[in-house]
C-alpha cells in the first residue's frame, strides 16, 4: 500500500473528491459531520474553491480507499498552526495495521509548519495522536450562534 500525496498541484479530480467523501463519511465513527462540510474540507485542500490550500493523503488497496487524512492550511503562524487536521479515517477492517501512524507521519513530514487538531476528549484515537507527538494545550470554546 502506497501513500498518494494530493494539493493544489497534484490534482484531485472531482470523481476522486466524491469517492475519497464518501469513504470518510462513511467510516468517521461518532462524527457528526455532514457529507457537505467533508466535502468543503476537501475543495480547501485541492483549491477547488478559493482558500490556502491543503493535503489529501490516500491509502488505497487494490483500487479501493483504505484511509486518508485531510489538512487544510490556515495561513495564521502568528498565533495558530500553520495546518489543521481535518480529518484522518481508517477503513474499519483495515484498523489495527499501523496505516493511521503512516499517514499521520506522511502528514507531518510533508506539512510545513505546526499542525492541530479537533479531537472530541472521548474518542479513542487521542492516543494515536500522543504517541505521534500531538500535546493538549488549550481548550477550544465554541460558541454556536442560533
Amino acid at each position: 500500500m502506497v501513500i498518494t500525496t494530493f494539493d493544489a498541484y497534484t490534482r484531485l479530480s472531482f470523481l476522486y473528491i466524491d469517492k475519497i467523501t464518501n469513504f470518510l463519511h462513511q467510516h468517521l465513527e461518532k462524527c457528526e459531520d455532514d457529507k457537505s462540510a467533508i466535502r468543503k474540507s476537501l475543495l480547501y485542500a485541492a483549491k477547488e474553491i478559493p482558500s490556502l490550500g491543503g493535503y489529501a493523503f490516500v491509502v488505497e488497496d487494490k483500487g479501493t480507499i483504505v484511509g486518508a487524512t485531510i489538512i487544510n492550511k490556515t495561513g495564521m503562524s502568528e498565533y495558530q498552526s500553520e495546518n489543521l487536521l481535518a480529518y484522518l479515517v481508517v477503513h474499519k477492517e483495515f484498523r489495527n495495521k499501523g496505516i493511521a501512524t503512516k499517514l499521520l507521519n506522511e502528514a507531518i513530514d510533508y506539512c510545513n509548519g505546526n499542525i492541530t487538531l479537533h479531537i472530541n476528549r472521548k474518542n479513542d484515537a487521542i492516543e494515536l495522536f500522543e504517541k505521534n507527538g500531538f500535546e493538549s494545550k488549550k481548550i477550544q470554546m465554541t460558541l454556536h450562534k442560533k
